[in-house]
């Protein structure tokens, strides 16, 4: 039963929404009718210093779902801009999301699916639940993998009616993350010819998450220089793991680009079944401009557009392009050691890159289910049976061929594959599209034991969860029915 407490022990300290009114507009909440716990994460929660107790209490209920303002917090609704689809869409901005604060921890708080706010655009400023399951969901999931992401504190629903492809209900997500300042913020002002503010703006990521910026000899002194070096290195680095865990983004827009190098805002996103390099995991972009293999690309392309935004800053465009050159050798560093570690290998060896590139060539001509493929690997290196690694390729003497190869290579070099590295770095328990469906047609019926199992399973992805097999083996027929688009 829930228990009532008399405040929130949550306290506020000064962070984005004090930079003025240029950056946004104060905005509360849209009441939420009749709401209900659905899921809550208590990692995310002692993040923040809650406790269970207040967790539980209708207190925290009316608070998260916008209808009780929480004390001392003004929301506040940021305004950005952003390229789509590599076209300039111009103001965009919180069109669903108020930011409560940054707390004391330094984690701000933003509820989504809060009502209409200014940068709505003509939509209801409503999330449904179909869509929140996803992204509380993939939230632990990235976490889970140790991929950088935002967090999913908690998840409300309500049989308030909203109408998308098809009426749905709605629900409110709060999310939790250092910073939601994303590349479109930048880009904003810098289209608005407002050099002062983007300088500001600047200026307070700087001396909150960048300070080494500031620091002599970074990016020949120019601090601004050093940004968008250090953020083209976060990049890189976040874009390798999405790489090396199959994880497809789905809406890589320039304004769900994380100025910290976190994974943002989880619409159409999906964890690779089948390996296919070209796979489109989002309905809505038929030319396939976020496909798989377009990610690290892409990412490259947001970081020039960065590049311009900040220019009036940085001065020289070659010390702009400078900075953003590091991006590819960051990313083909890390990518490959991602790699390695899949394979148990944490050193790197001569022809390293072309023995991965014939096993991904591998996996991709026979479709190969990529996350069971690196897992039976895993044990198969450490049970010394290759049979269910086998079994998963219709050429199976190519694989025979590549495995081979590969332990000649490592002989050659004196290298050993380490069975332990690979089950802490090749997870049995991935988001699937057809796992999180199981979960969102539960709840749509009142059932929430899917939900809280999934969670339970991806928050500790890497471990064996016994009696939990269901969620870690190949997919159904039916899940390659499955579509998902920027309503997702």
């Amino acid at each position: 039963m829930p228990v009532a407490t008399s405040r929130a022990p949550i306290t506020w300290r000064q962070g984005f929404t004090s930079l003025g009114a240029a950056f946004g507009s104060p905005q509360p909440a849209a009441s939420l009718p009749d709401p209900c716990w659905i899921a809550h994460d208590r990692d995310v929660a002692a993040l923040l210093g809650l406790d269970e107790r207040w967790m539980n209490s209708d207190q925290a209920l009316q608070a998260l779902s916008g209808n009780a303002p929480l004390p001392e917090s003004i929301p506040f609704a940021s305004v950005y801009g952003g390229h789509q689809f590599g076209v300039w869409a111009g103001r965009l901005g919180d069109g669903r999301a108020v930011l409560l604060g940054e707390t004391t921890q330094g984690q701000e708080i933003q509820l989504k699916g809060s009502g209409r706010t200014p940068y709505s655009r003509g939509a209801d400023g409503r999330a449904v639940l179909r869509s929140s399951i996803r992204e509380f969901l993939a939230c632990t999931a990235m976490h889970g993998l140790g991929i950088p992401t935002t967090r999913a504190l908690a998840l409300i629903g309500s049989p308030l009616p909203v109408q998308r492809e098809e009426p749905e209900t709605a629900a409110v997500l709060t999310r939790v993350a250092p910073s939601f300042i994303r590349f479109g913020h930048f880009e904003w002002f810098a289209s608005q010819g407002q050099t002062t503010e983007l300088r500001q703006l600047a200026d307070y990521v700087i001396e909150r998450y960048y300070p080494e910026c500031r620091e002599a000899d970074s990016a020949n002194d120019n601090a601004y220089a050093g940004l968008l070096r250090a953020v083209s290195e976060r990049t890189a680095h976040l874009i390798a793991q999405w790489q090396a865990a199959g994880f497809m983004h789905g809406v890589m827009n320039t304004d769900n680009m994380s100025i910290l190098g976190l994974t943002l805002d989880y619409g159409p996103f999906q964890f690779m079944d089948g390996y296919d390099p070209r796979h489109i995991c989002n309905h809505s972009d038929p030319l396939g401009r976020y496909a798989y293999d377009e990610q690290p690309a892409v990412a490259h392309w947001n970081l020039a557009c960065l590049a311009r935004a900040l220019l009036p800053l940085i001065g020289e465009t070659a010390q702009a392009q400078a900075a953003i050159a590091v991006y590819p050798q960051t990313f083909n560093r890390a990518y490959l050691e991602q790699m390695r570690r899949k394979l148990g290998l944490q050193d790197a060896w001569e022809g390293d890159e072309a023995s991965i590139a014939a096993l991904l060539a591998l996996l991709a001509s026979g479709h190969v289910d990529y996350p069971v493929f690196w897992r039976r690997l895993s044990r198969a290196i450490a049970s010394d049976h290759m049979a269910p690694v086998r079994d998963l390729f219709v050429d199976r003497s190519a694989f025979d061929a590549w495995l081979l190869s590969l332990q000649k290579q490592l002989a050659q070099y004196g290298k050993a594959q380490n069975p332990d590295l690979m089950l802490k770095t090749n997870p049995r328990f991935v988001l699937r599209t057809h796992l999180a469906e199981h979960a969102i047609r539960d709840a749509k019926l009142q059932n929430f034991e899917t939900l809280q199992t999934l969670h339970e399973v991806l928050t500790h992805p890497y471990d064996e969860h016994p009696g939990q097999d269901a969620w870690a083996g190949l997919p159904p027929d039916w899940a390659d029915t499955l579509t998902l688009s920027c309503s997702s």
